[in-house]
């Protein structure tokens, strides 16, 4: 049995972590009652609107499952998950599916979450849309600009991330993001640092939509693409919208990436308005000989221009990024 003074040091040990995550964060949402909500909504509900300082958010470890929406009113919202726990924010919507009124909701109504507000920052957790492979299921919906995710995961399969926002910066930083067909998609301005890619069955790992007037679409730097046992051919992208821009610079692409590396979408005429260009990747998916005559490989003096604290125009996400 335990001792009573190891139960003493226990409890005093637990009461310092507690007064500890009391004075760091502003909320805490825990599924087992040791915080101030039980919910992630809760928290975002009771921040302030339009609040002009951080709101830091602790989520203790668990499983919520929740459809959660951060308002446009609810700005620089940070989503922390517990240190070395797993947190999972989690529903199970997908498009095809009937909302009450007996209507599909829609690829965005599918979303598991959808963030609006700007300056959003999450760190440690996990976005999942755990339908399953039934077609169009958002594990993350972002429209908020200046969004910064951190050694977050990104769990679905078709349509798992969706860029949302026109123009809206977001930077992806030591993330997991995994799917089928199209999982990461959308009209934003985004960088992926170091990012591991799951490709699942096969499909297309991006679909851009990047507006005419928009200067930057995605880049991913220093990936990894892998795969897992059903994993079959796979194209970089394929362009959602005739001005589609995709980047992929040194990183590792594996054998089921397609030597042509990139799609037109059954149109030809996006070839001659998408802009799908690589450089210094490596591995047996890197066939740089053999894509099709419409993307770019880059020089080094092109290369060298994308650089993080320039890629954003006036915002510079590693001034915000937190040690893990």
């Amino acid at each position: 049995m335990m001792s009573k003074r190891i139960l003493f040091i226990l409890v005093i040990t637990l009461q310092l972590i507690h007064v500890s995550y009391s004075q760091e964060y502003d909320y805490i949402v825990s599924k087992e009652g040791n915080g101030n909500f039980s919910t992630v909504q809760e928290a975002i509900n009771a921040t302030p609107d339009f609040r002009k300082k951080v709101t830091r958010i602790l989520i203790r470890k668990g499983i919520y499952k929740e459809k959660i929406i951060i308002a446009g009113s609810k700005q620089l919202i940070q989503l922390i998950g517990e240190p070395n726990q797993k947190v999972v924010l989690t529903y199970n919507d997908f498009a095809q599916k009937k909302n009450s009124f007996g209507e599909e909701m829609g690829t965005s109504g599918s979303s598991s979450i959808l963030i609006y507000g700007d300056g959003f920052y999450a760190q440690n957790i996990t976005f999942e849309n755990s339908s399953g492979p039934v077609g169009q299921a958002v594990a993350a919906w972002i429209a908020a600009d200046k969004a910064i995710f951190q050694n977050c995961v990104f769990l679905g399969f078709q349509d798992t991330l969706y860029t949302y926002g026109k123009g809206a910066r977001q930077f992806y930083l030591n993330c997991h993001i995994e799917g089928t067909v199209d999982f990461i998609f959308g009209s934003s301005t985004a960088w992926f640092e170091k990012c591991i890619l799951l490709c699942k069955n096969s499909g297309y790992i991006t679909a851009a939509s990047t507006p005419i007037d928009v200067k930057n679409g995605y880049l991913f730097h220093e990936c990894q693409i892998i795969g897992d046992r059903s994993t079959g051919k796979f194209y970089l992208g394929r362009p959602w919208r005739p001005h589609a821009k995709v980047i992929f610079i040194h990183t590792t692409l594996p054998e089921f990436i397609d030597e042509g590396g990139w799609d037109n979408w059954r149109n030809i005429d996006n070839e001659k308005t998408a802009y799908f260009a690589e450089y210094g990747n490596k591995g047996s998916g890197s066939h740089m000989g053999k894509r099709v005559h419409w993307s770019h490989q880059l020089t080094d003096s092109e290369a060298a221009k994308y650089q993080i604290n320039t890629y954003f125009d006036d915002w510079d996400p590693s001034d915000i990024i937190k040690n893990p």
